[in-house]
């Protein structure tokens, strides 16, 4: 599998440049764009270029997490936590430790699991649900989205904050349509 998006425009070169200097950083990174441009193919890339490659890459679709589920799946549950909790269970960010977790689609993460997210990227801790002891975490965030968060922001669907804070670097990935020379 290759390292960098393919093709020869100036703009998948300056996105594969980005991919190269903020691979070995643990800098959390926003990569937008529209489906099907390769965002996961980003994600990959940096992770396999990072100092944490030989660790897990953890991929979670938050758009296809029922809102009633996503929190217990991104932080674990404890037993009895709810009907059907038989058993503590590790989420997504616990699996992820010492690893990479790239969040797609995280533009249709509700809010109320935004604001524990938020936690996590300032503080590394969360709790499991049902749990009371904060379980602390080194993880490496890399979020996607096809939303305009700009726009989910001031539609009150997307905290403000948690925008700031994801895209201190974000790389767009322009759709091919807009890159008529890396159609071969």
């Amino acid at each position: 599998m290759s390292d960098k998006l393919l093709g020869d425009s100036i703009q998948i070169i300056e996105i594969n440049d980005t991919i190269k200097q903020v691979a070995p950083t643990d800098i959390s990174i926003l990569i937008t764009g529209e489906s099907g441009v390769g965002k996961e193919v980003v994600a990959n890339s940096i992770h396999r270029l990072s100092k944490r490659n030989e660790k897990p890459l953890v991929v979670v679709n938050c758009g296809a997490i029922p809102e009633g589920i996503i929190e217990s799946e991104l932080f674990g549950h404890q037993k009895g936590a709810f009907t059907g909790a038989i058993e503590e269970r590790r989420g997504y960010f616990e699996l992820a430790d010492e690893g990479t977790i790239f969040l797609d689609e995280i533009g249709d993460m509700p809010m109320a699991t935004q604001v524990k997210f938020l936690r996590v990227l300032e503080t590394g801790e969360f709790m499991r649900v049902g749990g009371t002891k904060k379980i602390k975490v080194d993880v490496r965030i890399i979020a996607a989205t096809n939303k305009e968060l700009s726009e989910e922001v001031l539609d009150k669907n997307f905290r403000e904050d948690l925008y700031y804070r994801l895209r201190s670097i974000n790389i767009f990935i322009p759709p091919l349509r807009e890159r008529r020379s890396d159609i071969k």
